[in-house]
């Protein structure tokens, strides 16, 4: 780990100031992916402001029925509160999925939203990643890329994006609250997330000297009868190969709405909106839930060792709406 200066931030105020003094200078709330790369060298800050003190660990329902979550709620408070569990089960299901209990009582809401990916050749030092050094190139193209992206991918990078909090999110319509010198944003999760097209290296909105706040959920009612599957190599402690968030509005058995998101299959977390489209209108059952899974992975372009993703995610899709009907 190189030597880098250490900053305490007590308020946003002073969080905002340090980040834009300093330029490319890191947030420090769990660590638990920061300091991790730090050490292999990927992340290189010269300065780390610590935000552990920001008042923002709290959930609380917003006056129109949605919900805030605060960016320093860690990921096992979010899980278990009573909020999440009763009106988001999908959140409450992917925190619960996504990695261990103790990282999981370290993590924080906006930590999860930019963790980074976990390609072998992005943590490599030895080998040309597009998104850690721009311009040398995409080992995993023509290497080992079981774990890759079949959605959403370029030929400058095929990362998959790690996050199942943030598969959930999407699913969701969430919106992304930040704060920086020019004043508060409210960024539509769907807005927030950048694909990787000619640079890899830059995957969100987040402009410099941004500090995440919170997320907002809106009011979304069918939610309740919302969950994620996740499909992965173990049990626990493993990232997704393919997973599903999903929720139905059924007016009997006709679909009026459906959310879907796909992780473990995306370079970033995949909103499968013709899929949903497909739905809508739709008697529920195994005839329109299988069209809805081909559509969702009608532009996966998968590499030589991840083929196996598409209807790997096709299945777990069918799965997570064939639930998703009997919620309901």
């Amino acid at each position: 780990m190189q030597p880098f200066e250490f900053h305490y931030a007590a308020t946003e105020d002073e969080a905002v100031v340090l980040l834009g003094k300093y330029a490319g200078a890191r947030c420090l709330a769990g660590g638990t992916t920061l300091v991790d790369l730090m050490k292999h060298h990927v992340e290189r800050p010269a300065h780390v402001v610590d935000i552990n003190a920001l008042a923002l660990d709290r959930v609380v329902e917003l006056p129109d029925g949605g919900v805030r979550i605060g960016a320093m709620v860690r990921n096992s408070d979010l899980a278990h509160h009573p909020l999440i569990r009763d009106r988001y089960p999908m959140l409450s299901q992917a925190l619960l999925a996504g990695a261990s209990g103790q990282l999981r009582n370290m993590a924080t809401t906006g930590g999860n939203l930019l963790q980074r990916t976990r390609c072998y050749y992005f943590r490599d030092l030895a080998a040309p990643c597009n998104k850690r050094e721009p311009g040398t190139g995409c080992a995993a193209l023509d290497g080992y890329n079981r774990i890759h992206a079949v959605l959403g991918t370029s030929d400058q990078c095929i990362a998959t994006h790690p996050s199942d909090m943030a598969v959930a999110l999407t699913a969701l319509d969430a919106t992304v609250r930040v704060r920086g010198a020019r004043g508060e944003r409210a960024i539509p999760i769907v807005d927030f997330y950048v694909l990787p097209r000619d640079r890899p290296d830059r995957e969100t909105t987040l402009a410099a000297g941004e500090l995440i706040t919170g997320v907002d959920l809106p009011k979304l009612p069918f939610a309740r009868r919302s969950l994620y599957i996740k499909v992965r190599d173990r049990a626990s402690y493993a990232f997704a190969l393919a997973s599903a968030a999903v929720a139905l509005d059924l007016d009997g058995a006709t679909i009026r709405e459906a959310r879907i998101a796909l992780g473990g299959v995306g370079t970033i977390p995949w909103r499968a909106h013709d899929a949903e489209a497909s739905l809508r209108g739709q008697r529920a059952g195994s005839k329109c839930f299988t069209r809805a899974a081909v559509s969702a992975l009608a532009d996966a372009v998968p590499r030589k060792h991840n083929k196996f993703k598409v209807e790997l995610a096709r299945r777990t899709l069918l799965r997570a709406l064939t639930r998703a009907g009997e919620l309901a």
